[in-house]
């Protein structure tokens, strides 16, 4: 071996720094691993959060459009909650 491997191997602070590294990357409940699986759901929490503020906006449109035309109002609790008049008979087509 060239001497100044000799001269590291037996040097307090390269043996320290390499046992700390191996601890870490290896042993450590936070090593490379956990770290890249905590980033992968983070990018799925973000992925989920653009989504469903996606779907606030469209609700949120939709309901300016709902409340500001009464006939919209009458369509929308026709179809969605099978609401009726009186007098008025009211036929499901279900398709298969």
């Amino acid at each position: 071996m060239p001497v100044w491997v000799q001269k590291s191997v037996r040097n307090f602070y390269i043996l320290s720094t390499t046992a700390f590294v191996l601890w870490m990357s290896l042993f450590d409940g936070n090593d490379f691993l956990s770290q890249f699986k905590n980033w992968s759901r983070l990018q799925e929490a973000y992925a989920e959060l653009a989504y469903y503020d996606q779907k606030i906006e469209e609700v949120a449109q939709d309901r300016i459009e709902l409340f500001s035309d009464p006939k919209m109002l009458e369509k929308f609790a026709r179809e969605k909650y099978l609401m009726k008049k009186p007098k008025e008979d009211l036929y499901l087509i279900v398709e298969q």
